[in-house]
């Protein structure tokens, strides 16, 4: 009797696009390449208000195509006022320490003259079916991970184990480029972990494949925040141990780790740092429900740090509307997480009359789920949530309602 074929070695491929929401922008304005921009926020100029703009300096104006308007029409991000945080920003400007999730105000500090442009989700979610049906034309096991990255499970493309991967991603990558017109990085590993991983190594516009026995040479000198996973907490717990690099993590006593950080945990945080992670590629059903959360650096309460609370409760709930468009959904049940300085965890949730993705809306009802805890206790984290999703037919965005901005600043303890 034949013995059974051996299954071909597991290679599994992150792919990431570079910048995707200024590198969109940038097809629409090829005039800002390599320019400092940033995309977030709202209230600014969309492609027609800025036609709008030069016709009232320069009535004659008659050649209505968005790469020809002159850079002194675009709006700097010196001049905004608000409270809205950055989706993204081009490379040129994440030179001046400008990222994702910062407050625009802050980020004006850094660099005043960077051009601010609205976010399109529309137009971001058409250019990410686009490089989805590219890659699954090629590899169809893809695993969708948001708009703009994707796992893949080359294990058993034809041609995969050329130069361990190196050649399928370089097809994928020209191809998208094609189709598209954006760039993307790759990395290529034996799993999920390390290809998410190596897709960060050559950005922008890289290919990185890693074999198991680059471990100890490629990984282990790395930062343990590198690992998808170890969170500012938990990297601040680790450095506290003076375990600063995932080599150091990986020499740790397993059982220590569990003992300091839970026994789950723990035994995660010794297979990630040997580079050990057998999930699969798996294509994704639709999302239960959608979430952002932060955990504080010190604990901070209701109402002695309400000025401070307030703006970040106003970023989460920002940042989740920005997820809920991007991914073509409105929420119909809105809630708050909390954890007090004890660690207890408690959720508020809150149903809507109409389902939405309005940040205006998820954070007057968050604000009114506040009023429903404890507010004279500390807290160490808070989040914000949207569930009972439904997906928008036909891409199209609901108006959103208007709202008061300064009254969004607070944190609505009142009546409480």
């Amino acid at each position: 009797m034949t013995d059974p074929k051996p299954s071909p070695p597991r290679r599994i491929a992150h792919l990431d696009m570079d910048a995707f929401f200024a590198s969109v922008e940038l097809l629409r304005y090829p005039q800002l390449k390599d320019l400092p921009v940033v995309i977030g926020g709202s209230g600014h100029a969309t492609t027609e208000e800025l036609f709008a703009k030069i016709l009232q300096s320069e009535p004659e104006w008659d050649d209505f195509r968005p790469h020809k308007i002159p850079l002194r029409f675009f709006p700097r991000l010196s001049s905004y006022v608000g409270r809205g945080v950055i989706t993204t920003a081009t490379y040129a400007a994440r030179q001046f320490g400008v990222g994702s999730a910062m407050g625009l105000m802050k980020a004006a500090k850094l660099c005043p003259e960077a051009i601010l442009l609205p976010v399109d989700f529309e137009r971001y979610r058409h250019y990410s079916r686009l490089m989805k049906e590219t890659v699954a034309e090629i590899a169809p096991v893809i695993e969708d991970r948001g708009l703009d990255e994707v796992y893949i499970d080359f294990t058993n493309v034809p041609g995969v184990q050329r130069k361990g991967g190196h050649t399928l991603a370089r097809v994928i990558q020209m191809t998208v480029l094609s189709n598209t017109g954006l760039t993307c990085s790759i990395g290529v590993a034996p799993n999920k972990l390390l290809a998410k991983m190596a897709s960060d190594m050559h950005k922008p516009n890289g290919i990185c494949v890693l074999q198991a026995s680059d471990l100890e040479s490629l990984i282990w000198p790395l930062p343990c925040r590198k690992i998808n996973g170890i969170g500012p907490k938990a990297d601040a717990k680790l450095a506290k141990h003076e375990i600063a690099t995932i080599g150091q993590l990986a020499s740790q006593d397993p059982i220590w780790l569990m003992q300091e950080f839970g026994k789950s945990y723990g035994a995660w945080l010794y297979e990630s740092a040997h580079g050990r992670n057998e999930d699969p590629v798996s294509p994704r059903g639709e999302p239960v429900n959608m979430s952002r959360e932060t955990t504080f650096e010190k604990d901070l309460h209701p109402k002695k740090d309400k000025e401070t609370l307030g703006p970040i409760l106003t970023q989460l709930c920002e940042r989740l509307s920005q997820d809920l468009k991007a991914k073509g959904y409105l929420g119909k049940t809105i809630g708050i997480r909390v954890r007090y300085g004890n660690f207890q965890s408690i959720t508020r949730d809150m149903t809507i009359d109409a389902p939405s993705n309005d940040p205006n809306i998820i954070r007057q009802t968050a604000g009114q789920c506040i009023k429903r805890i404890d507010l004279n206790r500390s807290l160490r984290l808070l989040g914000v949530r949207a569930s009972n999703l439904q997906k928008l037919e036909g891409n199209k965005q609901p108006k959103e309602k208007g709202a008061d901005k300064e009254a969004q600043g607070q944190l609505d303890l009142e009546g409480s």
